[in-house]
């Protein structure tokens, strides 16, 4: 399996769970779904995960272990400030999951079944 593959699997292993769907729909347009907060900018620095903990009702030991897995699929990139951790979608890595993706399943596929 190349590297383009192994990033497809972990990127739709990661987005395959209902929970971090729902949260990466929300971080991508963090400005209508979060409030603006009082450290970190919601689009430069990215969501709190206090705002994702109680958006999605889950405890934030639970969102942490769902941010791990975005990140670890490089669908999103986190930065501390203060006591806290923001997430933001990597919008490059996230266009190179989905074109490779398309490319992938447009190079399997047979018009003619």
């Amino acid at each position: 399996m190349n590297n383009s593959s192994t990033s497809i699997l972990k990127g739709l292993k990661a987005l395959a769970n209902d929970k971090r769907l729902t949260i990466m729909e929300w971080i991508l347009d963090p400005a209508n779904n979060f409030p603006p907060q009082i450290d970190g900018d919601l689009i430069k620095d990215g969501v709190c995960v206090w705002f994702i903990t109680d958006k999605i009702g889950l405890s934030q030991p639970t969102v942490t272990s769902h941010m791990k897995v975005l990140a670890e699929a490089g669908l999103v990139t986190h930065k501390q400030i203060k006591n806290w951790v923001f997430y933001k979608p990597d919008r490059q890595a996230i266009a190179r999951f989905t074109g490779d993706l398309g490319a992938t399943l447009g190079s399997n596929t047979n018009m003619s079944d």
